[in-house]
């Protein structure tokens, strides 16, 4: 059957297309016209919940509307990746991923999320080192006592949660190290940090800002850092090359993703937020108290960071055979 396309019909037609054109132009000047969540799927305490809460302190005045911290910890950063695919793609529902459930879970869990297919990369944050540290247990004054220490026991290392930055840090560590090693994950750094404090594991590969005020009131013992040069507030904690630890470094990497589907315009906005954030003096400063380096990295430039990340983790996970524990 034909239809006819009289003119009234084609001018309705066309003011019902102006008027959503106009509606999604609105969104996007309008935006944000309610508080934003940032999603954290990490426990509070943690690096990634540092790292988030500098980032959304500052965005807020960036985009000139508030930003509110939620911690959805849980299913190895599993759960707080699904809260952000399976929200509204309006820009008011954001995520701070990092290389655990952006680039390592898919390899290791099956997901009811994969990242690749339901989220929006938007802009990187920062990537940081991590630090090797001791709990009150472990008699171990330098990196080579601890690794010396773990060919006479198997020791036992926490993380923030299976293939976290401070999983996989440890585990490029024991290999690099040849040494025999056994995970604890927790649902965040701050509950594997406390547990270090309590005696309940040996160590662990952390993040800077989980880890920095106890190392610096002497209750864990710093021994190496992860990245290429020490880290400037642990002038006195040598790099884990410099321990005597040939070819091993490792770090941490934060992004800002949203749901797939965001509207371009707002998806810009949130682009433009985020390099006016990380180019705050004060910003940089917080970021480099916690061992970060803020990053440029944006849109299709960090999706393709991530789709790499991927591929490099998938290796990895292969060579290493991680199991879920």
């Amino acid at each position: 059957m034909s239809m006819k396309l009289t003119r009234r019909s084609a001018l309705a037609l066309g003011g019902a297309l102006l008027s959503m054109s106009m509606a999604g132009s609105s969104l996007a000047a309008d935006y944000p016209s309610k508080p934003i969540t940032l999603v954290v799927s990490y426990a509070a305490g943690g690096g990634t919940d540092a790292i988030a809460r500098v980032f959304a302190a500052r965005l807020e005045k960036a985009l000139g509307g508030r930003v509110i911290v939620d911690n959805r910890p849980g299913a190895a950063a599993n759960l707080g990746t699904e809260v952000v695919a399976n929200s509204a793609p309006d820009g008011y529902t954001l995520l701070i991923g990092n290389q655990g459930p952006m680039a390592v879970n898919p390899h290791i869990f099956k997901l009811k999320a994969d990242p690749a297919e339901k989220l929006e990369p938007i802009a990187m944050i920062a990537d940081a080192s991590l630090v090797v540290v001791t709990g009150p247990r472990v008699q171990a004054k330098t990196l080579k006592d601890l690794i010396e220490l773990a060919k006479t026991k198997q020791l036992v290392y926490g993380s923030a949660g299976n293939a976290s930055a401070s999983h996989l840090g440890a585990l490029l560590f024991g290999q690099t190290a040849k040494i025999n090693i056994k995970h604890v994950p927790y649902k965040g750094a701050g509950p594997a940090v406390n547990d270090l404090v309590g005696g309940h594991i040996d160590f662990m590969v952390t993040t800077i800002p989980s880890a920095i005020g106890l190392i610096q009131d002497k209750t864990l013992n710093a021994l190496a850092v992860t990245g290429e040069k020490r880290f400037e507030s642990l002038t006195d904690v040598p790099t884990a090359i410099e321990a005597g630890l040939p070819g091993y470094t490792a770090s941490a990497w934060y992004g800002l993703v949203g749901p797939k589907g965001l509207p371009a315009d707002v998806k810009a906005k949130l682009t433009a937020a985020t390099a006016e954030t990380l180019s705050d003096p004060s910003v940089l400063e917080k970021l480099k108290n916690d061992g970060a380096t803020p990053s440029k990295v944006a849109g299709d430039a960090f999706g393709a960071f991530m789709a790499q990340e991927r591929a490099r983790w998938g290796e990895v996970v292969k060579t290493a055979d991680i199991k879920v524990e």
